[in-house]
């Protein structure tokens, strides 16, 4: 009876860890996506996400009742880009505030409450959300306890460029970065100019062909 007993709990431990290993993880499929799911922390009157691209507000999020606001000519972005940008307006207590720096998303998120926005904290502490290559540093799991995202950093700018990619996990109670795994290099590019290019150090390292002794004239017989 204790053996069959063991054996239950051993095949039912087995099964939890199985499904635990085996959750499909959720891909942040883009900026737009993450951004939309914010929900402030504070009781606000309106709030609106706008994307300036090219020089044209347009509105991709409106909550509340709609407030006259002053289109902004900066703004911020996770994943920059030359001619676009992301702002957001909210009215509390009947003041119209502006936020165009992305540090100033860390108090209107406040706490937690979804995996979109454990990842823009993560972004506030330098990681990415890579849009190119999400299957690797842009998607997450989660469970009753923590989120698990899968995130890049930029590890170097110099050469050669290079992107790791990391799993974080974050406690759905505290907010906070309880573990982070490195999982590798993604990306490692390098140019003509990098001094460390292993293609320049691989014909560097090949030998000079050695010039051929020169032949003894042939003496003529008399």
């Amino acid at each position: 009876m204790i053996k069959s007993t063991g054996k239950i709990s051993f095949i039912l431990f087995f099964l939890i860890g199985v499904f635990a290993f085996s959750q499909e993880k959720k891909r942040f499929f883009n900026t737009q996506n993450v951004l939309t799911r914010i929900i402030p922390n504070d009781k606000i009157d309106f709030w609106a996400l706008i994307q300036n691209n090219y020089g044209k507000n347009e509105e991709l999020k409106i909550s509340g009742t709609k407030k006259d606001y002053v289109p902004q000519f900066s703004g911020f972005n996770i994943t920059p880009t030359e001619d676009s940008f992301y702002y957001i307006v909210y009215s509390k207590g009947g003041k119209i505030n502006y936020i165009t720096e992305i540090a100033g998303l860390k108090d209107f998120i406040g706490k937690i409450d979804n995996a979109e926005e454990a990842a823009l904290s993560a972004v506030l502490d330098g990681y990415l959300i890579d849009e190119q290559f999400v299957n690797v540093a842009g998607n997450y799991y989660e469970d009753k306890i923590n989120y698990y995202l899968d995130l890049g950093k930029v590890t170097s700018k110099e050469c050669p460029y290079e992107k790791k990619h990391f799993t974080l996990t974050v406690n759905k109670g505290t907010s906070q970065i309880s573990n982070v795994k490195e999982n590798g290099t993604y990306i490692e590019l390098y140019t003509k100019k990098c001094p460390n290019n292993p293609r320049l150090l691989k014909i560097e390292k090949k030998e000079e062909p050695k010039d051929e002794p020169k032949k003894k004239p042939v003496k003529k017989r008399k």
